[in-house]
């Protein structure tokens, strides 16, 4: 379609045509993937003393007082010789003692994210010498630059943050093993968040028994801080609003600039075809998201690569609006029950927050 065309209905100049994700194929060179590795915008602005503790659960306010006291931690040189003594307590500089690294552990939208976020920002060093980025991000950024350069270009860092930590197989589990032994060997602190303790990474996924020695070595990194609570996202909020007819959305998306507007089974298609490193890229400059036809995911593979776009929609606050099922029956009772489940409700606990957001966009 092109930008003059109008929505049914419409004058030709008041409305202009939405743009379509599936229309989009990014390439991401590495040196952005590096570069973008910071908080998403969504997180631009927190800090520690934005973050408002559950009265209720203690925990949130320790996890507080706990990372406050590791961003504080980490100024000075880089984290070797003496900076490492001062940050972890060991007694050998090639070996320092203990964990160096903090592992925030809790359920669906306690603020976990926007903790480690906060410990990025409150850490005394410049952007270039702190990393922000997922766990799927990282394993990306290994893919384009190698283990080797990675390792590289990630040792002269102070931090770094991996957000979502999950092991989805046991390549990965191997990978991530080695590689967070050869950076914290390098003077790098850790920080993660996740909703699995790190002895128990990879259950339910694959024969973690066979890969204990790994699972046990990252886990010997971390320090695990647990944070209880609800999900924030629904205190105190409506339910997510029903979905909306395929008329409604498409005015709508007409109606919005900057909005997508493509079909969910299309979309869902497009997404096998386009690396999970470039869904970020994919939704670069969209003003909001509206799909039609929302079904059921028909498999896992395309359930994986639709949580990945959904948390890179929620990064950036990308209001999604769409008809067809709600979001909460995208995944099957097995899919739910399963190995990926956690994954699973996080999608849909962002995308109802996003869902949410973008009620605005429908006028009638």
């Amino acid at each position: 379609m092109s930008s003059s065309t109008a929505f049914p209905g419409q004058s030709p100049l008041a409305e202009t045509a939405p743009l379509s994700l599936c229309a989009r194929e990014p390439h991401v060179p590495a040196d952005r993937l590096v570069a973008e590795m910071v908080p998403p915008p969504r997180f631009d602005s927190v800090r520690f003393d934005t973050y408002v503790p559950d009265p209720n659960q203690p925990s949130q306010s320790d996890a507080v007082t706990v990372l406050s006291g590791f961003a504080a931690g980490l100024g000075g040189s880089h984290a070797t010789g003496a900076g490492r003594r001062k940050w972890f307590g060991g007694k050998k500089p090639a070996a320092p003692a203990g964990p160096r690294g903090v592992y925030l552990d809790g359920g669906y939208g306690v603020g976990k994210t926007h903790l480690l976020a906060s410990l990025w920002h409150a850490t005394p060093a410049e952007p270039a010498l702190k990393a922000f980025g997922t766990f799927v991000e990282l394993t990306n950024l290994v893919g384009a630059l190698g283990f080797q350069q990675t390792v590289r270009t990630l040792s002269g860092h102070r931090l770094l943050c991996i957000d979502e930590f999950e092991l989805d197989d046991p390549g990965d589990t191997v990978l991530v093993s080695s590689l967070l032994s050869r950076l914290v060997e390098n003077g790098v602190a850790l920080a993660a968040t996740s909703n699995t303790l790190p002895g128990k990474l990879g259950e339910g996924r694959f024969a973690a028994a066979d890969f204990l020695r790994e699972i046990q070595g990252l886990s010997s990194h971390f320090r695990p801080l647990r944070i209880d609570g609800e999900d924030y996202r629904h205190r105190g909020l409506p339910e997510a609003p029903a979905p909306y007819t395929d008329e409604q959305v498409t005015r709508a998306a007409y109606a919005t600039p900057g909005a997508s507007l493509d079909d969910f089974p299309g979309l869902l298609a497009h997404l096998a075809k386009v690396h999970p490193s470039r869904y970020g890229a994919l939704t670069d400059d969209i003003g909001a998201v509206c799909l039609t036809g929302v079904t059921a995911v028909p498999d896992q593979s395309t359930a994986l690569r639709l949580v990945v776009l959904a948390d890179r929609l929620y990064d950036r606050e990308v209001p999604v609006l769409a008809s067809g099922l709600p979001f909460d029956r995208l995944f099957s009772d097995e899919m739910l029950n399963g190995g990926y489940r956690k994954k699973y409700f996080r999608a849909i606990s962002r995308l109802t927050a996003l869902a949410r957001d973008a009620k605005g966009l429908v006028t009638q």
